[in-house]
């Protein structure tokens, strides 16, 4: 019987996760590909993301799925940024890590920077300085 049960509750997480990626995947796609500055390697890193979501689907406890695993893309970005300093082309690889997560936060997603300092565990000013820095680099370097 609590197998039966459980497998319900597999089933039902299952159907929930993929309704949620059905609807947020692309726009998560499209953060992590800013952020890496590669569509392949974008999506390993919301690939890694997406999983600790579904690890944790129960245990949210009415938090937004987008919203942690947008917090998850983040810190797995910050976390292994030099991975993705090798440039391939496009606007924001002009940008250092920081200041590309700072930007791509702020503007793609729309986050106050109050919000993003607190979700990346850093000081307000750090990231409004990151973000500040992001702009007139990209106003810099115009071609």
């Amino acid at each position: 019987m609590v197998s039966g049960h459980r497998e319900i509750q597999e089933r039902r997480r299952a159907r929930e996760f993929e309704a949620f990626t059905a609807g947020a995947g692309g726009r998560l796609l499209h953060a992590a590909t800013l952020l890496t500055g590669d569509p392949a390697e974008g999506e390993r890193l919301l690939v890694a993301a997406l999983a600790s979501t579904f690890a944790d689907w129960f245990r949210l406890h009415g938090e937004d799925p987008y919203v942690r695993t947008r917090q998850d893309l983040a810190e797995r970005f910050t976390r292994a940024h030099r991975r993705y300093r090798r440039p391939r082309g496009g606007v924001l690889d002009r940008l250092p890590p920081a200041e590309r997560l700072a930007l791509v936060l702020r503007v793609y997603e729309g986050i106050a920077e109050e919000q993003s300092a607190a979700q990346l565990g850093m000081p307000t000013e750090r990231m409004r300085t990151n973000y500040l820095r992001a702009v007139a680099l990209m106003r810099s370097r115009r071609p």
